[in-house]
């Protein structure tokens, strides 16, 4: 989780293939309107946001037996109960990193519907998450899985029983 341009696409590919899971992409999951909207470097509203909410919501419990990755903002602790509604086991990686370097990465990507508009907006909704696994974004997209993983695997054995 975390704001647009922050990796976390590419991040959850490179999660849900070493964990041999269902990838999930939030964008995936928008309306053609919404899509329009943040184009245009509208935010969107809570009103904009609960129908994604509980598509990807629908999603998630359809993979509960299994487990998925999901690559979402879940800015809010909002957005995260509406996701996490009927589920067990859920578990939130952050990703950070410096809002400049997250804003040059938006510039220069191509054929994404959010622009560098929407990052302001993001940082200020931003509602880090208790408990959350935070992992930074600096380096290359594979030693920040690396990361990632391991920071997950530690949290696995910190709160096993």
């Amino acid at each position: 989780m975390r704001v647009t341009g922050a990796g976390k696409t590419t991040i959850g590919r490179r999660l849900a293939a070493a964990r041999r899971l269902p990838f999930l992409d939030a964008d995936d999951f928008h309306s053609d309107e919404a899509k329009a909207k943040m184009h245009a470097g509208a935010p969107l509203t809570e009103t904009d946001r609960e129908p994604w909410l509980q598509r990807m919501n629908a999603e998630l419990r359809a993979h509960e037996a299994t487990g998925a990755v999901l690559a979402c903002s879940a800015l809010t602790e909002h957005a995260r109960a509406v996701l996490t509604t009927g589920l067990r086991g859920v578990r939130f990686l952050l990703l950070t990193g410096d809002p400049e370097v997250i804003r040059a990465r938006i510039a220069h990507r191509h054929g994404h519907f959010a622009g560098t508009a929407l990052l302001p907006s993001q940082l200020a909704t931003l509602e880090p998450p208790a408990g959350a696994v935070i992992v930074d974004v600096d380096g290359t997209p594979d030693a920040t899985a690396a990361r990632a993983l391991a920071a997950l695997d530690q949290d696995d054995r910190s709160t096993s029983i």
